[in-house]
């Protein structure tokens, strides 16, 4: 059997393959510490189950619109206006199987063979490879630890060709946790006017994971000019501890919107009406969960860079947002004997029990990144067993 061609383009997401090998070796009961998995292990808040229990006791089991229930959008309208002071109709707005999904629609209904892509390294993993699948290229922009894993405008500037459709910006960021400051996204705007054929997909998703004071803001609310070339992705996710419910959302221009939502007509339709119902609730529900969350992961993440950093050869830089970090190893490897974190990676797993992401996933060789999304007393072990291994 001859499988089409893309398939050779693209490879399975290694986060989630860390993830399955660590849980298969814990199947095989071995102590296996995991940093790898990208989520809260906090449990959905009980009014958000509540909300999908009620819709199935209603009976809300059908097909909705293929774009998401109209009640859904306006609650994503709604929470644009209320956190980011951003204006969008329900009808710019698409409800997907997950943030990743959407994105997925975006490079589907946007790139032609050979339109080129930016994606600034690190980046999240499946970034190129919903490139590939469109046919597009991917062009990274390597954004070193010196510089804080952020792109600078002159960066973006020469990244920028006749083939240029599209840009990725994701902040705050997997797999670094760094976020760019309003001035810092105006100076990415102002080279981005100068180029008016590139669209810009700002990926959200970790929005409400702050780890510090500086508040949330994307390219858009720092340049509300770009409206009309920027989609907007977030969802539910993280933000409420509902990874397995798949729902996230997109919001843009009206005709990439219908164009994202005629591909997704032709994949999987409506996201479940059930989780939609679930959504709602947490979008329009109590809140302060977010903060009770935040609260423990920013003293987890104290705990995790502090242990890190005392370990010779690793650099950590502390994150603003979200629940990774993203620590510099090269030195550490080799002191050790391997100049590849891949293998090294293995290493760590089958030797001292402990799964970590290295950082060539991510385009950037030599790092690893760890998930704090687990209690202290893991965070304090796995980093204990990291630092043994490494001769620490």
């Amino acid at each position: 059997m001859k499988l089409a061609q893309r398939v050779s383009r693209i490879k399975p997401s290694p986060t989630l393959a860390i993830t399955a090998k660590a849980a298969a070796l814990r199947a095989e009961g071995k102590d296996i510490i995991g940093f790898g998995a990208g989520e809260p292990d906090f449990n959905t808040p009980d009014h958000i189950k509540q909300a999908a229990i009620d819709a199935i006791n209603a009976d809300f089991t059908r097909y909705t619109a293929v774009e998401g229930t109209l009640s859904l959008r306006q609650a994503v309208a709604e929470k644009f206006k209320r956190d980011n002071q951003l204006d969008y109709t329900p009808q710019q707005i698409l409800i997907s199987c997950g943030a990743k999904h959407g994105l997925y629609n975006l490079t589907q209904a946007f790139l032609s063979p050979g339109d080129e892509a930016i994606i600034p390294a690190p980046y999240w993993v499946s970034y190129p490879d919903m490139v590939r699948l469109s046919d597009g290229a991917p062009v990274f922009v390597r954004c070193d630890i010196d510089q804080g894993f952020k792109m600078t405008p002159e960066q973006l500037d020469s990244a920028i060709t006749a083939k240029t459709r599209l840009l990725f910006l994701n902040s705050p960021s997997n797999p670094t946790g760094a976020t760019y400051s309003r001035d810092e996204l105006k100076e990415l705007g102002a080279v981005l006017r100068q180029h008016p054929g590139v669209l810009i997909a700002s990926d959200d998703i970790y929005e409400h994971i702050q780890l510090g004071d500086e508040p949330f803001c994307n390219i858009l609310m720092a340049c509300p000019d770009l409206y009309e070339r920027t989609v907007v992705f977030n969802g539910v996710s993280k933000s409420y501890a509902m990874t397995g419910w798949r729902i996230g959302y997109a919001a843009g221009p009206v005709s990439v919107i219908k164009a994202m939502k005629d591909i997704q007509s032709q994949s999987t339709s409506n996201p479940t009406s059930i989780a939609q119902s679930a959504a709602e609730a947490a979008l329009r529900g109590d809140q302060s969960f977010i903060a009770t969350m935040n609260e423990a992961f920013r003293e987890r993440h104290r705990v995790i860079v502090d242990a890190l950093n005392a370990i010779p050869g690793v650099q950590c830089l502390p994150a603003q947002a979200a629940f990774y970090v993203f620590a510099e190893i090269s030195e550490a490897m080799a002191n050790r004997g391997f100049h590849d974190d891949v293998a090294f990676g293995e290493y760590l797993l089958n030797d001292a029990g402990v799964a970590v992401v290295p950082g060539s996933a991510f385009g950037m060789p030599g790092y690893m990144r760890l998930s704090f999304a687990t209690s202290l007393d893991l965070i304090e072990a796995g980093v204990a067993r990291i630092a043994k291994a490494l001769g620490g």
